[in-house]
């Protein structure tokens, strides 16, 4: 892999083993810069495994990763240019907002304690209460202030809100990407919430059994797919399609998820888009295949 900066995260063959079980395996991608990628896969898929790697928290047994063009493990000056916000988002309890800033000014050479401060009194979350005693909103919400104020290349979050309510998630969700526009960063999200990916998502990952299956920028791939509804029946040759990826059967009828090459016209098939959510659900039902990119 090379060093130039086309892409803010890389990887090549890149595998991660614990114990005999991989959890990541031949994995290649690359995330260009200023992005929104959604990282999808269902649990065991290699998430949270990758954006370890990323963080240099682990090291790959298999290829490598880069991270805007240097390996992240053992790597303190890169370390400053990326945010991280983890699934249960970590903080010292008993520290209160005001403290957890604080400390982030000693510790972060690029700190912006006014992004934080303003971040979360526009928030309305109080600053001079120990964290614990928020809710647990409050305290993604305080992680997010902390990441963002370390002015990072790329943010990684992992599952930020998968236990937050709907409120909750979609203030932080409406925070994330005020923080994105006002940065310009380029962000990987992982994430099961397919309605909140689509909204704020521009590039799409998807990961199953340690490897990649889809990637690519989402207008491209939805528009490279379509739903054919039809008569169920012996299979046919219909011009524009370049491959089923999935078919299921109702009674008579058949419907087709297909990534096409050019208009699909068929007298005995209705035509209909997908949605980024129809998309992800096919390629994760189906066996392994060859990595599909737009």
């Amino acid at each position: 892999m090379g060093t130039a900066l086309s892409t803010a995260l890389q990887t090549a063959g890149l595998g991660k083993r614990y114990g005999r079980t991989w959890a990541l395996r031949d994995c290649s991608l690359e995330l260009p810069p200023g992005r929104v990628a959604a990282l999808v896969g269902p649990n065991g898929a290699g998430k949270t495994t990758l954006l370890h790697l990323a963080i240099g928290l682990l090291r790959p047994d298999e290829g490598g990763v880069e991270v805007m063009g240097h390996k992240p493990f053992d790597n303190p000056h890169l370390l400053g240019q990326v945010g991280f916000v983890a699934q249960d988002t970590p903080l010292y309890p008993d520290f209160s907002a005001a403290e957890l800033i604080r400390m982030g000014a000693k510790l972060n050479r690029r700190w912006d304690t006014p992004l934080a401060t303003e971040r979360l009194t526009r928030l309305g979350i109080a600053q001079d209460r120990p964290v614990r005693k928020l809710s647990g909103g409050q305290r993604a919400q305080v992680a997010l202030a902390l990441a963002l104020a370390k002015r990072p290349r790329l943010l990684l979050l992992d599952e930020p809100v998968a236990s937050l309510d709907p409120l909750a998630r979609r203030e932080f969700m409406q925070a994330l990407m005020g923080g994105v526009t006002e940065e310009g960063m380029t962000v990987m999200f992982s994430s099961h919430l397919l309605d909140d990916l689509e909204r704020v998502c521009d590039y799409l990952i998807v990961l199953k059994e340690g490897n990649v299956r889809v990637k690519g920028d989402v207008e491209e791939l939805v528009a490279a797919h379509n739903l054919l509804i039809g008569r169920a029946g012996e299979p046919v040759a219909i011009p524009g399609v370049a491959e089923v990826v999935r078919e299921t059967h109702s009674g008579k009828q058949a419907s087709l998820l297909v990534r096409t090459e050019g208009p699909v016209e068929h007298p005995e098939w209705t035509v209909r888009d997908v949605t980024l959510e129809d998309l992800v659900l096919a390629y994760l039902s189906v066996p392994a295949r060859q990595e599909v990119a737009a």
